[in-house]
């Protein structure tokens, strides 16, 4: 149990170290798209770009 619990945050702490050394070395960050997961469920319509994806671009 403990070497489960010891391998599950050693390769926690490698994807999160391996997100941070990307965004150190000029990688932009994660980022959502416009809509999202509003776009499957037919409610196209987002609050920030009003259903102009090009709008997303300039805010973020």
């Amino acid at each position: 149990m403990a070497a489960t619990l010891l391998a599950s945050f050693v390769v926690l702490a490698l994807v999160i170290a391996g997100m941070a050394v990307g965004v150190m070395f000029g990688r932009s960050p994660i980022k959502g798209s416009c809509g999202g997961l509003n776009n499957a469920t037919g409610d196209s319509s987002c609050s920030i770009c009003g259903g102009n994806p090009s709008k997303c671009e300039e805010t973020a």
